[in-house]
């Protein structure tokens, strides 16, 4: 559910035109709902009610201080993956008691960083980086609250680049050796275990994938707790789906459900739920709003060509996924116009859309908007081509601002410079 509607024939976000925004403040641009973010969030928490647990927000999915201010807001808690996350969440007010800190390449002043600002936990992906975090600790004088991410093993049945949870993937430690190392570490000086960690990959479609990889952590903890091993967390990731096209993704009350079912592998234990959602937030509450440049007729397909590239939104060349694409003005007539929706970028790959069925046919200048771009949109967007930034746009009610203002092209080249030595 979102709140991107027609009100006769024109595409609002809330109550804000979006062809407002685009005269304003120019195209590309992405747009997010604050409304949608909010229910979203309060649905998915709602879910998990059963559980003592904290939603930890994955910053990944979308970073703009204004989505992660609008979530800390109403009470989540973080799930980052490098030192700039973390600081963007206490940014914005975050509790650090309620940051973990993923991702198997922590480097050392990311380790120094999160141990200052005292986070809830490292999810630890590798026996070498949890000896690289107690070495750390013990310079500092610190003991570092650690779980130890598990690789269950469990196929998520997912694009095969977001598939985390498979022996062939490099995340996390196999089931037969993460006893060890769980022991191991509850035996050094400076580490304090406080929980277990899994995430199996995203964009899941079944609840199944998580009720398996769940009952395999509940089997570990039950052998760790017999071995003297204090477990107080219990971290299932993220991954929950979203409809981008035909998927029919479980709704949060059926994962909360089936989680809950999951949990009774804990009965007994007292454990508090961490879970990590990030695209089933914000990717239907944002969209990347672009104008059409050009139209094309090549000798074998049409071609609409606008000013968002794959810079922009990357999803679609890199993982071949699907946006569905509205026009902000709606138009009467014939509804059978298919063609591909490129940009400005001298790729070949540099497509938003192949073979799509639009509708109606765009006309130069028209708005189009490509949905369900709040997750990976901006956060994977670069300056490929020296194409600015695209800016962001925030929508509350009859409200708006921009929270991300386009890039200037002195900002792009800010940080470089030219030796003496060269020309």
């Amino acid at each position: 559910m979102h709140h991107f509607e027609y009100r006769d024939d024109e595409l609002f976000c809330e109550q804000v035109p979006l062809a407002k925004i685009a005269a304003e403040v120019g195209t590309p641009v992405y747009v997010y709902s604050h409304a949608t973010l909010e229910r979203h969030y309060k649905v998915f928490d709602n879910a998990l009610g059963a559980n003592k647990h904290i939603v930890c927000y994955s910053v990944k999915a979308n970073s703009n201080l204004a989505v992660l201010r609008t979530l800390v807001a109403m009470g989540a808690g973080v799930d980052t993956v490098s030192r700039g996350e973390i600081f963007r969440a206490l940014k914005v007010g975050a509790d650090p008691k309620k940051i973990v800190f993923s991702g198997v390449g922590k480097r050392e002043d990311e380790i120094v960083y999160g141990l200052e600002q005292g986070i809830l936990a490292f999810n630890v992906e590798s026996t070498s980086e949890l000896h690289a975090i107690e070495r750390v600790a013990a310079r500092l004088g610190k003991r570092a609250p650690i779980s130890l991410r598990v690789n269950p093993d469990v196929d998520a049945e997912t694009h095969p680049y977001i598939s985390t949870g498979l022996k062939k993937n490099k995340f996390g430690i196999g089931v037969a050796e993460a006893r060890k190392t769980f022991i191991d570490a509850s035996r050094m000086k400076h580490i304090e275990v406080v929980g277990i960690d899994c995430h199996i990959g995203s964009q899941l479609t079944k609840t199944s994938p998580f009720k398996d990889a769940i009952a395999r952590l509940g089997e570990l903890t039950r052998s760790l707790v017999k071995e003297g091993v204090t477990i107080r967390y219990v971290d299932i990731g993220g991954g929950l789906g979203i409809p981008y096209n035909q998927e029919d993704p479980p709704s949060p009350a059926e994962y909360g459900k089936a989680i809950e079912e999951a949990m009774a592998a804990f009965t007994g234990l007292d454990v508090t739920l961490i879970c990590e959602p990030g695209r089933v937030i914000v990717g239907n509450a944002g969209v990347l709003m672009t104008r059409t440049l050009y139209l094309k007729q090549g000798e074998i397909k049409n071609f609409v060509i606008v000013d968002a590239a794959m810079n922009d939104l990357i999803r679609p060349a890199f993982y071949d996924s699907y946006h569905a694409i509205w026009p902000v003005k709606k138009q009467s007539g014939p509804q059978t116009y298919v063609a591909d929706v490129v940009g400005p970028i001298c790729e070949t790959g540099d497509f938003l859309a192949r073979d799509r069925a639009l509708g109606q046919k765009p006309a130069e200048g028209d708005l189009l908007v490509l949905m369900s771009a709040g997750a990976y949109g901006f956060t994977m967007s670069s300056n490929y081509n020296t194409r600015q930034r695209a800016a962001e746009v925030m929508v509350k009610g009859s409200e708006y601002a921009v929270v991300r203002r386009r890039e200037e092209l002195e900002d792009m080249i800010k940080n470089e410079s030219v030796p003496s030595f060269v020309g």
